[in-house]
C-alpha cells in the first residue's frame, strides 16, 4: 500500500506530512499515489479525490487497525478496489470518506459541504449505526443490513463500496480475534457473497465465498487447497490436450474465438463435495474452459461444433444466452463426455457477455446511462430487484423480518416460467404459483384462489418448474390466508401476504372487540351509544392505548371486554358485572378473528359457547366439548354466542358409517350424500370386524337438520350397519 501511494502513512505525523503534501499539492501527490489505477478519472474528479485523501487522512489521524497499519489504509485499499472497477470519481471519493462519520468527529453535513451531497448520500448509506441503541446485536445487525439495501436501492454505487469494503476486511481478518472472524465469515458467506453474485460481480463473489471458507473452516480449506494443486499437476496434461482439441475444432468450422482454461474456486468443489457426499477424487469438473467468440450467432456454431467434438451428457445444456440469469448474466452451458470418460464443463459468450458476467453492474449502471431509457434488459431487471427492496420493507414488520426475506432472495439458482402473453419471469429455485402471482402484482397475489399451470388448474402450493406457462384466477372477495405464508419462497409474497394477514387480522380483530364491549356494556345496563368520546380519552389516557388498539386487544383476548366496560362506565363493583346480555350472533365465516374449533367441529344448530383464547380471539365449541368443560366455571374466560339465522355456508362435518362389504357399496353411499344435496370433501376406510368396513367421510352441510336429514338417508340403506357423527379431525381407524 506503501508503495502504491508513495507516501510515508507509517505513522501519525507520517500521515500528517502526506495530508499536508496532497493540500499543498494535491494533482502532484496524487500523481505519485495513483498514476495508473485511476488515471481514468477526469481532473476535476481526480483534484476531488486528493482533496478527500487528504481529508480522511487527517480525520484518521492516531487511528490504526487491528494488524497495526494506520487506519488510512484501510479506505484507500477500498477504494483501490473500486478503481479497479473504474468506479466514477463520486464513489472513490465517498470510499475513502466511508468510516470518517463512524469513527472521528466528522459530520454528514461537513462532508456534504465539502464534497457535495451525492457524496453524503453515498457516505451515509455505508454508515453502521452503532451509535444507536438495539434489542440485540441481531436487530443491530439487521438495522444495519436494512439501511443499506434500501440506500443501495436508491444508488447501487452503496453496496459496491460496501462489498469492497468487505473484501479489504476479508482480507485483513486474520488480525480479528476467533470469535469475530467466524462471525464476519459467516455474515459475508451468507449475505454479502450472495449479493455480489446477484448484481454479477463474479471475481468479487468467488473471492469472498474463498475467504470466508477459510475463516470459517481452516483445516477443510488447507486439505482440499493441498488437494486442488496436486491434482493441478496431474492433470494439466489432459487439460492441455482438450483445450487444443477445442481450438482446432472451432478453427475448422472457421469460428474465431478465445479457449481459456476455467478452474473452479475451492468453495464451490466444497459445496459440491457437501452437496452430492462425494469425494474429491469424485469432483471431475474441477477444471472446465471458457469459449468466447464474436458474436451471439457463432456461440450457437461454436456449441453444435463442441457437440461433435465430445458427446454432451443428457440434461446439462442450459441456455442463459435466450433466458438470461435475473442478474444479467448470459452464456451457454454444456457438460461434454470429454477423454477417458471425465466430464468437461465448457462456457460459450461473447466478449461483451463475458465482460458483464466478470464486472456485473459495475460496468455500468444509471449514473453512467443518464437514464433508465437507456438501461439494457438485464441492468433493467436488477433495478427492477432493487426497487422491489422498497416494497418489502413496507410490508416486513421489522429490520430482523426485513433480513430474513431478503436472504430468501438473495440465493442464485432460478425457475424461469411464462406468463399467458408468453413474457419470461425469473423465480427462485422451489417458488410456487403464490409466489408467481405476488410477483406479477400485490392485488393479483392478494386475490388469487387457484392457478392454471401448463392448461390446468392446480393448488396455489404448486412448486413450478422451467418453462411452466402460468394463469392467475382471481375472485374479489379473496383474500390472503394464513397458510400460504408456508409455501411461500419469495421475500417479496411472505412480506406482502404477512402485511395483509396483519391488515385483515387488526380488522377483524377490532370489530370483534367491538361486539364483545357492547355485550359487556349491556350486561352492566349500559347502552353502547351512550358511551361518549370524553370517556373513550380518560380510558385511553389511563390505559396508555387508543380507541381502535384497545378494541384489538378486547378482539385478541389480551383485555376483557367486561374490564373496559367498567372503566368506560368508571365502575368497579364486580357484582353488576354479569346481567343478562343478549348473546352474540355468529355465522361461522367471520375470518381469523372468529374461528370455529377443531376438536368439535360445530355446525348450525349445535348449543355452542365462544371461548376467549389470548392471540386468537374468540374460538366456537360446541357445549358439550371436553375442551371447554374446565372454563364454563370463569365468566371472564367464555361468552355467550348463537348462530344467526341467515347461515348460507356449507360446513364441514365427519361421519363414520360401517357398511357390510359388498361389490359397489362405496357408490351407493355416495350417490346417498350426492341425493341429499352435500358435498364430500374426504374419505377414508379401514377393514372392520367380521365382513365389515369403516367408511369415514368429510361431508358439507348447511345446519345441524340437513346433516340429519343424510344421516337418515344413509340409514335407509340395507347395506349400511351403523351411522355416527365423528368430532374432531379424523383418518381411516381415527376417533372423535
Amino acid at each position: 500500500m506503501r508503495r502504491l501511494l508513495g507516501l510515508n502513512v507509517g505513522h501519525t505525523t507520517g500521515e500528517r506530512t502526506a495530508a499536508g503534501e496532497a493540500k499543498a499539492s494535491p494533482i502532484l501527490a496524487l500523481a505519485r499515489a495513483l498514476p495508473d489505477t485511476i488515471a481514468y478519472l477526469k481532473p476535476a474528479e481526480a483534484e476531488a479525490f486528493a482533496r478527500a485523501y487528504a481529508f480522511s487522512a487527517r480525520a484518521h489521524s492516531g487511528q490504526f487497525r487491528k494488524d497495526g497499519e494506520p487506519y488510512i489504509t484501510h479506505p484507500l485499499a477500498v477504494a483501490e478496489v473500486l478503481a479497479g472497477w473504474n468506479m466514477d470519481g463520486q464513489t472513490l471519493v465517498a470510499a475513502l470518506l466511508h468510516d470518517v462519520v463512524e469513527d472521528t468527529g466528522v459530520s454528514r453535513e461537513q462532508i456534504a459541504e465539502d464534497f457535495g451531497p451525492a457524496v453524503a448520500a453515498l457516505v451515509d448509506g455505508v454508515t453502521k449505526l452503532d451509535q444507536l441503541e438495539f434489542e440485540s446485536k441481531a436487530h443491530a445487525q439487521a438495522e444495519n443490513f436494512r439501511k443499506m439495501l434500501l440506500a443501495m436501492a436508491q444508488d447501487v454505487r452503496v453496496i459496491l463500496i460496501k462489498l469492497a469494503d468487505r473484501l479489504h476486511n476479508m482480507r485483513t481478518l486474520e488480525a480479528m480475534k476467533p470469535e469475530a472472524r467466524t462471525r464476519i465469515a459467516q455474515e459475508t458467506i451468507e449475505i454479502y457473497a450472495p449479493i455480489a453474485n446477484r448484481l454479477g460481480l463474479n471475481h468479487l463473489y468467488q473471492e469472498l465465498e474463498d475467504l470466508a471458507f477459510q475463516h470459517l473452516h481452516p483445516t477443510r480449506y488447507k486439505v482440499l487447497e493441498k488437494a486442488i494443486l496436486a491434482a493441478r499437476g496431474n492433470r494439466r496434461e489432459v487439460v492441455d490436450k482438450i483445450r487444443l482439441a477445442i481450438e482446432d475444432r472451432l478453427r475448422d468450422y472457421g469460428i474465431p474465438a478465445q479457449v481459456h482454461g476455467r478452474e473452479k474456486h475451492l468453495y464451490s468443489v466444497y459445496r459440491k463435495m457437501q452437496e452430492k457426499s462425494l469425494a474429491f477424487s469424485e469432483v471431475f469438473d474441477i477444471y472446465g474452459f471458457r469459449v468466447i467468440v464474436g458474436d451471439q450467432r457463432d456461440c450457437y456454431l461454436a456449441l453444435g461444433a463442441l457437440h461433435g467434438l465430445y458427446k454432451p451428457i443428457p440434461g446439462k445444456f442450459k441456455d442463459y444466452i435466450a433466458i438470461p440469469k435475473a442478474n444479467g448474466y448470459q452464456s451457454l452451458h454444456t457438460t461434454l463426455f470429454g477423454p477417458f470418460g471425465a466430464p468437461v464443463e465448457v462456457q460459450i459468450r461473447t466478449q461483451e457477455m463475458h465482460r458483464l458476467a466478470e464486472a456485473g453492474v459495475a460496468s455500468h449502471w444509471l449514473y453512467k446511462s443518464g437514464s433508465e431509457a437507456e438501461l439494457s434488459e438485464a441492468q433493467k431487471k436488477t433495478h427492477q430487484w432493487l426497487q422491489s427492496l422498497l416494497d418489502i420493507q413496507a410490508d416486513s414488520r421489522d429490520s430482523v423480518e426485513f433480513l430474513e426475506h431478503i436472504k430468501v432472495d438473495l440465493f442464485p439458482d432460478e425457475v424461469y416460467v411464462f406468463t399467458p402473453k408468453g413474457n419470461i419471469m425469473a423465480l427462485p429455485r422451489g417458488a410456487t404459483a403464490i409466489d408467481f402471482a405476488y410477483s406479477v402484482h400485490t392485488d393479483i397475489g392478494n386475490h388469487c384462489v387457484a392457478a392454471k399451470i401448463n392448461g390446468d388448474y392446480m393448488p396455489l402450493s404448486t412448486p413450478l418448474k422451467n418453462g411452466d406457462r402460468v394463469e392467475i384466477v382471481t375472485t374479489e372477495s379473496a383474500r390472503p390466508s394464513p397458510s400460504w405464508v408456508h409455501f411461500a419462497v419469495t421475500g417479496k409474497a411472505r412480506a406482502h401476504i404477512r402485511n395483509a394477514l396483519k391488515t385483515t387480522h387488526r380488522a377483524e380483530s377490532e370489530a370483534l372487540g367491538l361486539q364483545l364491549l357492547n355485550q359487556a356494556l349491556r350486561a352492566l345496563g349500559a347502552h353502547p351509544e351512550q358511551i361518549g368520546e370524553a370517556q373513550w380519552e380518560r380510558v385511553a389516557k389511563e390505559s396508555g392505548r387508543n380507541r381502535d388498539d384497545l378494541l384489538m386487544e378486547m378482539g385478541l383476548g389480551k383485555k376483557l371486554g367486561v374490564v373496559v366496560a367498567r372503566q368506560l362506565l368508571a365502575r368497579e363493583s364486580e357484582a353488576e358485572s354479569r346481567k343478562s346480555a343478549g348473546p352474540m350472533l355468529i355465522r361461522g365465516a367471520e375470518g381469523v378473528a372468529v374461528r370455529l374449533a377443531k376438536c368439535c367441529r360445530p355446525i348450525p344448530g349445535d348449543p355452542v359457547i365462544g371461548q376467549i383464547k389470548k392471540e386468537q380471539g374468540l374460538v366456537i365449541h360446541t357445549h358439550d366439548c371436553p375442551q371447554v368443560r374446565h372454563y364454563r366455571e370463569d365468566p371472564d374466560k367464555w361468552v355467550d354466542v348463537e348462530w344467526a339465522a341467515d347461515i348460507e355456508k356449507p360446513f364441514d362435518v365427519a361421519i363414520k358409517v360401517t357398511v357390510a362389504n359388498k361389490r359397489g357399496v362405496l357408490g351407493q353411499v355416495a350417490s346417498a350424500i350426492a341425493g341429499e344435496g352435500s358435498n364430500i370433501d374426504d374419505v377414508s376406510m379401514e377393514e372392520a370386524a367380521g365382513a365389515f368396513t369403516n367408511l369415514y367421510f368429510t361431508v358439507q352441510v348447511q345446519n345441524r337438520l340437513h346433516l340429519a336429514r343424510l344421516m337418515r338417508a344413509l340409514r335407509g340403506l340395507p347395506e349400511v350397519v351403523r351411522i355416527n357423527r365423528m368430532k374432531g379431525r379424523h383418518t381411516a381407524g381415527g376417533g372423535a
